[in-house]
């Protein structure tokens, strides 16, 4: 927590460092990586961790570290490969379908270095095909134990409002900038992000333990960015979505999981009864795909002692105003 303030220009290795994980299927991996240049300029270092079957021809003059790991290891692998390869103290994430707005960078860095018990700190992500609204301003859970996009759905400028950075449940891995020390208190055998999870809560998952370890995230409002995102929503991302959500609410709640399961298994007994109605078969049969996959998995993040986070904090305290649960 002593770290003294960081300056980009002095530094001889590169402050800040961005890790954009792509499997090459993003038509708007170019305008990412080309924004990201702009706004970060040479100091900047990114790291293109391509796990597409053949490698991607990047152009040369975004002077990007292209890393080939050799195989696809998932999102958390992925992402894992490039913070592990960046060298900056500030190490960040930015999905390939997601364009930052000028001052990205800097807002965020900036923000780091003000408040230096700050593990992470983001800005607002604003929705690709309509910019006056927002996509995701930060992640808390709500009090039926989902993870949800604070902000989703509502206007910049209700979002916006104050313009000084302020305090969030944790940042989402869409575009965020860590501290690498931060980082580095929390990772564990499986990663900085868990590799088990693979795709979807794996944020979340680093969120809950960045705060156990005394970090706290920060959302910049100054900070935007467009993002495209899947326009799918598929019945793989929702068996993720329901078999990670149990794991990570084991971890966080050690023993207490026990006493809050009812209400999660209520929450997602009326998901399934809400897709059964809506002729959503092939969700409801995610969903019970997802759940009988998470019996196998939380036992590997179930502990028997005390909660990391007090639940009546963990569960809906940040939750204010609209959101985007994981079952929409």
């Amino acid at each position: 927590m002593s770290t003294p303030p960081l300056s980009i220009p002095t530094l001889s290795i590169p402050t800040l460092s961005i890790v954009v994980p792509t499997v090459g299927a993003s038509p708007l991996l170019l305008p990412c990586l080309e924004a990201l240049r702009r706004d970060g300029g040479e100091a900047l270092e990114i790291l293109v961790v391509d796990q597409a079957p053949e490698p991607l021809a990047l152009p040369s003059e975004l002077a990007v570290r292209h890393l080939r790991p050799g195989s696809n290891l998932g999102f958390t692998g992925g992402v894992n490969h490039g913070l592990e390869a960046a060298a900056g103290e500030l190490v960040g994430t930015v999905n390939d379908d997601l364009v930052v707005q000028p001052g990205w960078c800097r807002g965020l860095a900036r923000a780091l270095e003000q408040d230096p018990a700050a593990g992470a700190a983001q800005g607002v992500v604003l929705r690709w095909d309509d910019a006056k609204r927002v996509d995701g301003a930060g992640l808390a859970f709500n009090r039926w134990g989902q993870a949800v996009q604070l902000g989703h759905g509502q206007r910049p400028e209700d979002v916006l409002s104050g313009g000084t950075p302020r305090r969030i449940f944790g940042a989402s891995a869409t575009a965020v900038l860590f501290r690498r020390q931060a980082l580095e208190a929390v990772a564990g055998e499986d990663g900085v992000f868990d590799r088990r999870l693979g795709s979807y809560y794996e944020d979340v998952d680093l969120a809950c333990r960045l705060r156990a370890a005394g970090f706290h995230a920060l959302l910049v409002p100054g900070a935007l960015a467009r993002h495209k995102g899947s326009a799918t929503g598929g019945a793989d991302r929702l068996e993720l979505v329901y078999r990670n959500r149990y794991a990570v609410l084991a971890r966080v709640l050690g023993r207490s999981f026990w006493l809050h399961l009812p209400r999660f298994v209520l929450r997602d007994g009326l998901d399934l009864l809400r897709f059964v109605l809506r002729g959503q078969e092939a969700k409801a049969g995610a969903l019970l795909v997802g759940v009988g996959r998470a019996v196998r998995l939380v036992p590997e993040f179930l502990h028997r002692g005390p909660a990391q986070l007090p639940p009546g904090e963990l569960l809906g305290r940040w939750h204010e105003g609209p959101s985007q649960d994981a079952a929409s």
